[in-house]
């Protein structure tokens, strides 16, 4: 399969174009432009699918890539060389991650036009996705870190602004400020580490990066008394913890569902937060290479296990979805730290699917009863039961059921970490990770089903709500989307228990067309590629570095290396777990929210329970310490430095020393330059000339009376 220009920048472009023509000319258009944003994304998934389909009926699917390059700007000069190259990278993880987006974010889309259709700013919505969807479609098909960076930000300014969209209420606006300013701080690091590794590499490349890893430039170097490979990667995870919300920087997610709800669902499950798990898949070596695996499981594990605990307690629909994303973002990064690397992708991709259409049944409930209060709903299932079936099906994938896709990504993540929490022979304080998991997992099926069964289930807590919802009848924008992503959650499609001859007919080939999501792409074919220019014939690449080679130079570690045994036996014990863990979390909401055996947490823990409400009080932390007692005297030191010494005497101060040398200049000036220097030369001029005029007098007179007088003083000399 050949490849060029024309088959890959429509993917990105499509909806770019749709965002730019929808800005300029929106209004002029049939229902404000809503169906060029829905057919530019589509148009970009029909391309997305072409290239996944190359690289799912080869054989060597993970061992080609697409990598074409051209040069921005180029301002080398005098022997110095200083050019950047920009350029798109499609390797199996990036071919699975355009379809996921484009296809996901096109579901969302055609959703949107039904949730979003009675909205005044109608237009505005779709101009914004477009650009948010394209902006997360030039992150994936980026080749180095400084062209992620870019998309990275542009992406913060449409969460900044689909967050406060509603910007008529407080609250959105506050919320859109918070995740705006909250994320910058993983992106100054982000932006950090981009400048280290620039400094030694001469690129950032990721083709470049790993190649300076396998050849141990990063051995030695050291910034600010620590491994450069350590402070590089430290600064890119910052950026993941940032955007993926990752503890300490969590707070602004929740937080995010202020927007609209297709918007939440584009950002917790197709873009933003995926952008940051996405990050730390790409910069896997140096990660590694860092030392910064046994840190990254730690921070997945806490925030996989502390936003499932404040789960438990939120009330309104969408905040438990919010929250539940934190915690399954902390699974997958638990799964970067443990070594589980294509666990961890896989994660992202089924969490993407079935989160996108939690969030999207929550708009169709929202929609359908104008409330999201889930103490005041109850027995919906009856009146909506498309939803009930769509909701279902994702929260038995997110709770880890069996035969469903939570199950195969999120239970291969806890067999992962248990190996290497227990049985690689680590110290026994990392077992914490493990427990933390599967601590977590245990309260997920708990607070989902605690969710489904307070909307769906019992009588109806509030009649008006109740009877005034509306009947749900299948349409193409509303249903249909739901029901596409509801197909997606079964988890035969990502475990290979099927054949390929199965889907033969349809991939052109007997290979298991979804092996390529079981075996994502290891990071050792990043190594040693080569790139062509656009100009050339676009062809696949078969990386030729052995995997030995690589895990010799790099270092690579992971389950994956360990012992055969240990690993099985880890994932048998994990998934027998995880399925009494998945039961054992339903059959206490069951109790609880449907028998009513057993009291609800609020009244068994509510000194806990306060805590979690106040979700672990980072808010107050973070405004009354951080911000109050921190932020605010700096602001205040740095205005008063700003002002009373810098203005004072680097501004003010110059004034002062300005007017004394004007007045030193002008004196200057007018006494010795003017008075000495100009009429003093006249003054000089006009004596000497008296002088010579008396003394040249032509009189014969004058002459005899000083050679007289000459004489007498010359004799009188000699007297003496």
């Amino acid at each position: 399969m050949e490849y060029s220009i024309g088959n890959i920048a429509p993917i990105f472009l499509c909806p770019f174009f749709a965002f730019v023509i929808n800005a300029f000319f929106g209004k002029k258009l049939p229902r404000q432009g809503d169906w060029l944003a829905v057919l530019a994304i589509f148009i970009s998934f029909i391309f997305s699918l072409r290239i996944f389909l190359d690289f799912a009926g080869s054989t060597f699917a993970t061992d080609y890539y697409i990598h074409k390059v051209f040069n921005w700007f180029d301002l080398s000069a005098g022997g110095q060389t200083f050019k950047v190259d920009m350029g798109i990278y499609i390797d199996n993880m990036g071919a699975i991650m355009l379809l996921m987006v484009t296809g996901v974010a096109t579901l969302i889309h055609l959703f949107s036009t039904w949730y979003m259709h009675d909205d005044p700013r109608y237009g505005r919505f779709f101009v914004y996705v477009s650009l948010f969807t394209s902006a997360m479609l030039g992150l994936v098909l980026s080749d180095n870190l400084l062209s992620v960076f870019i998309f990275w930000e542009l992406m913060g300014f449409c969460s900044y602004s689909l967050i406060g969209f509603y910007y008529e209420k407080e609250k959105a606006g506050d919320a859109s400020l918070k995740a705006f300013m909250t994320t910058r701080v993983g992106d100054v690091f982000f932006l950090l580490g981009i400048v280290a590794i620039w400094q030694l590499v001469g690129s950032v490349n990721f083709v470049d990066i790993y190649a300076a890893i396998a050849e141990g430039k990063f051995v030695g170097q050291q910034v600010l008394g620590i491994s450069l490979a350590t402070f590089a990667g430290f600064c890119v995870f910052m950026g993941t913890i940032g955007k993926s919300a990752q503890f300490p920087l969590q707070v602004w997610l929740p937080d995010a569902m202020m927007g609209p709800t297709p918007c939440s669902a584009l950002i917790h499950a197709a873009t933003m937060v995926a952008a940051g798990v996405y990050l730390s898949l790409r910069t896997y070596p140096l990660m590694v290479a860092g030392e910064l695996t046994q840190f990254i499981a730690l921070i997945g594990a806490i925030t996989a296990f502390g936003a499932a605990t404040i789960a438990l307690v939120q009330t309104d629909l969408k905040a438990v979805l919010a929250f539940s994303t934190i915690s399954q973002l902390g699974y997958m990064v638990m799964g970067v730290g443990v070594g589980s690397y294509n666990a961890a992708f896989m994660h992202l991709i089924t969490h993407a699917v079935f989160k996108a259409c939690l969030f999207l049944s929550a708009g169709s409930i929202i929609h359908s009863v104008h409330e999201q209060e889930m103490p005041k709903l109850g027995g919906l299932r009856k009146k909506l039961p498309y939803t009930f079936i769509a909701m279902m099906c994702c929260t038995l994938a997110i709770a880890g059921v069996p035969f469903f896709a939570g199950f195969v990504s999120k239970d291969r993540i806890l067999g992962d970490a248990l190996f290497w929490g227990v049985f690689a022979g680590q110290s026994k304080i990392w077992a914490i990770v493990p427990i933390l998991g599967f601590a977590g997992a245990f309260l997920t099926a708990f607070y989902m089903f605690r969710m489904m069964f307070l909307t769906f289930f019992g009588k109806p807590r509030d009649h008006h709500i109740y009877d005034h919802c509306h009947e749900e009848h299948i349409s193409f924008n509303s249903n249909v989307p739901l029901l596409i992503l509801t197909v997606f959650t079964l988890g035969f499609w990502y475990c290979g228990t099927l054949t390929g001859q199965s889907f033969g007919k349809v991939f052109g080939s007997k290979t298991e067309w979804f092996k390529i999501l079981v075996e994502a792409p290891r990071v050792e074919r990043f190594v040693g590629r080569t790139r062509e220019p656009f100009s050339a014939v676009d062809t696949r690449v078969k990386a030729e570095l052995p995997k030995a080679v690589y895990e010799h130079q790099t270092g690579y570690v992971g389950p994956a290396a360990g012992d055969e045994h240990g690993i099985h036996k880890a994932h048998l014990i994990g998934a027998i777990a995880s399925i009494f863990i998945a039961f054992g979390g339903i059959f206490l909401a069951f109790l609880m929210y449907i028998k009513g055996s057993v009291k609800p947490l609020a009244d068994t823990f509510s000194g806990w329970t306060t805590a979690l409400k106040n979700r672990y009080y980072f808010d107050d932390f973070y405004v009354g310490v951080v911000i109050q007692k921190g932020m605010i005297p700096f602001n205040r030191f740095l205005a008063w430095f700003d002002m009373g010494v810098y203005d004072r005497f680097a501004i003010d101060g110059w004034a002062k020393v300005n007017r004394v040398a004007f007045r030193a200049s002008r004196w200057f000036d007018d006494v010795v330059v003017d008075a000495i220097g100009v009429d003093g030369t006249g003054v000089a001029v006009n004596l000497f000339n008296l002088v010579l005029r008396i003394v040249q007098s032509g009189k014969i007179q004058f002459y005899f009376v000083v050679l007289i007088l000459t004489l007498a003083s010359y004799i009188w000399t000699i007297n003496l």
